[in-house]
């Protein structure tokens, strides 16, 4: 079914739409050969709550944004090729159910649709479209991701110390490496992470120490260990790349 509507008219036409929801700050989405396979509102688990996001599939991509105006306005976009994506389940925990991560080498992040036939169907879709693109151009699949951060909620004094408790003054930020919220001392290091950026990030002492020893530090990947408290999950709320 992609390839008999990857030229037709009708495609392109729903590509063209999709694009131009998101303006002149957007990035062009109609080239040859892309398919829009579906489209929905997905709940986003952001640095300072849930947040409903737009995506949109494509048969390459995955798109989503922020909803300005629901099936006509959307900014902040974001793209993510599929070659790179790998997705895990994530258990049914309190109020957020029917939720998965997605996990790329530059972020990952969970997601929780309306039901769990919805879903189903993003997940078997998605999974479909990464093998076919993996078959296609003959790579492996990607085995580096990104830690999925530990929510802000979760920690009310430093993961690795444990000992600075967090106020207004004593912020919290994230280890790149492993996700852990950890307090300022304990994250004063940098490291050059090349498939989540240009520049040495933020990194806690442990991972640091793991690092410059050859080793690999633990991930912060498993959201189902975390219970149900996801008030504040943290994956950069979106906006800022820069937030600690």
């Amino acid at each position: 079914m992609v390839d008999r509507l990857a030229n037709s008219e009708a495609n392109s036409k729903r590509i063209g739409v999709v694009e131009g929801c998101f303006g002149t700050a957007g990035q062009p989405l109609v080239i040859p050969g892309r398919v829009l396979i579906g489209e929905g509102v997905l709940t986003k688990l952001c640095r300072k709550k849930p947040k409903a996001r737009q995506f949109f599939l494509f048969n390459d991509i995955l798109v989503y944004g922020n909803i300005v105006i629901q099936k006509k306005k959307y900014n902040k976009q974001h793209i993510i090729p599929l070659e790179s994506v790998t997705i895990d389940t994530v258990p049914d925990e309190g109020d957020l159910r029917n939720g998965w991560i997605i996990k790329t080498p530059t972020k990952s992040f969970a997601v929780y649709a309306a039901t769990a036939t919805e879903k189903s169907e993003w997940m078997n879709h998605i999974g479909k479209c990464v093998v076919d693109l993996l078959q296609k151009s003959g790579k492996a699949p990607t085995g580096e991701h990104a830690a999925v951060w530990i929510p802000d909620s979760e920690a009310t004094i430093c993961m690795r110390c444990q000992k600075v408790k967090f106020t207004p003054v004593s912020r919290r930020h994230h280890c790149r490496k492993c996700g852990y919220v950890v307090c300022g001392p304990c994250s004063d290091k940098k490291f050059l992470l090349p498939s989540q950026s240009s520049k040495p990030v933020r990194v806690c002492e442990f991972c640091f120490g793991q690092l410059t020893a050859g080793g690999l530090a633990p991930r912060a990947d498993s959201i189902s260990r975390l219970g149900s408290k996801f008030n504040n999950m943290s994956d950069d709320d979106d906006d800022d790349d820069s937030s600690d």
